[in-house]
């Protein structure tokens, strides 16, 4: 037994090394995950910032004038052009220099004045979708605003209801507290993914898996020595990111760490076995690469990490259940944010303890095959 261990110790060892002796293998290791947190917490937000919006105001009343400097000072809107006539609207939107143009008729004053309604019509440009209906919020919310004050003004109650506004978890509303906790799970996934992948690719690659055959090792001895690495590194990268998100970025973490982690390990048995499954397929490490690949861009897709499950078709959310991404975004996000409790970390945890298991078995079983 001892022998069989040392033997596996023997072959973890050949991995780190193999890995870390590698130029390419190890800028794989270091630069790729660095620049993704950056570019993912940084760039990559969803939030709607320095928009540039059109007004034309054909009303010259005090009270048209007075809504324009309402979004003339609003921190959201960095720049406002005033556009001269309705025939220049179109071009404006045309050449995307403005989201949304605000138009004012000329009796907007005067209707107010009248307690009469004044409507105020908000062209959008519908090929950002996403980005106007937000812009649209912002707008409504100014409205609304200035409505309410002139309301109070003349003395008249508008509304006995007042709305007020409270998040839980993230009351702030802060992008990165919603990027960097995903990105956790993303980038650990992605380097027990390639470390995987590329282990025994590189071995026929380099003509030494033949070598290995002909080793004491026996085939399950040496898949256990291909498995182990990938998920220490795993493991490592993770804590990186996990450090960075609380010291840098500054996410609260609320919840268990030993959670988290145990989360983590399960997780990253089942991406190893992928990654194992992958590098049995191919021949080189460029295959190897462009299998990670293909598998990457479906499981992030489908793990709720930028659109709601709940926005996909029935189908398709049962469909993700066996993405293991989609269960361990779940546990590092409510370990950050919402000091999840632990059967509800089980409760996402079971599965991907069944996904690990079919996936190790699979690529186990696959690894033999190859070899008979």
């Amino acid at each position: 037994m001892l022998q069989i261990v040392l033997r596996i110790l023997a072959l973890i060892k050949k991995e780190f090394l193999a890995v870390w002796q590698d130029n390419p293998s190890r800028a794989v290791l270091i630069v790729p995950p660095i620049l993704q947190l950056l570019l993912f917490s940084f760039a990559a937000t969803l939030d709607v910032k320095n928009v540039s919006i059109g007004i034309i105001n054909r009303d010259s009343g005090q009270l048209s004038n007075e809504l324009v400097q309402r979004f003339s000072g609003a921190p959201v809107f960095s720049r406002i052009i005033f556009v001269k006539n309705t025939e220049s609207i179109e071009d404006e939107i045309n050449n995307q220099d403005v989201v949304a143009v605000l138009h004012i008729d000329d009796q907007f004053s005067k209707n107010l004045l009248s307690k009469k309604s004044a409507d105020v019509q908000v062209i959008l440009d519908g090929r950002k979708s996403n980005s106007t209906q937000i812009v649209f919020g912002y707008i409504n919310q100014i409205v609304d605003q200035y409505n309410s004050d002139l309301a109070k003004i003349a003395g008249i109650q508008s509304s006995n209801i007042v709305l007020i506004q409270r998040n839980w978890f993230n009351p702030n509303l802060l992008y990165p507290w919603f990027t960097v906790p995903g990105l956790v799970a993303i980038l650990t996934m992605l380097i027990g993914l390639v470390v995987t992948a590329l282990s025994v690719a590189r071995e026929k690659e380099l003509g030494t898996f033949e070598q290995l055959l002909v080793s004491p090792l026996t085939p399950i001895q040496i898949i256990i020595g291909k498995i182990i690495p990938g998920i220490l590194i795993g493991m490592t990268e993770g804590t990186f990111i996990l450090l960075a998100a609380v010291f840098v970025f500054k996410i609260p973490f609320t919840g268990s760490v030993l959670s988290l982690y145990f989360g983590m390990f399960i997780f990253i048995c089942a991406i190893v076995g992928i990654g194992l499954f992958i590098s049995c397929l191919c021949k080189t490490q460029q295959q190897a690469s462009l299998g990670v690949l293909l598998f990457m861009v479906p499981a992030v897709t489908l793990s709720g990490f930028a659109t709601p499950i709940e926005n996909m078709p029935v189908w398709l959310q049962a469909v993700t259940e066996i993405n293991p991404l989609r269960h361990f975004l779940v546990i590092s996000r409510g370990c950050f944010l919402k000091e999840l409790p632990f059967h509800d970390v089980l409760m996402h945890i079971y599965p991907m303890v069944l996904i690990a298991a079919f996936n190790i078995t699979a690529a186990a079983w696959f690894f033999r095959k190859r070899l008979e």
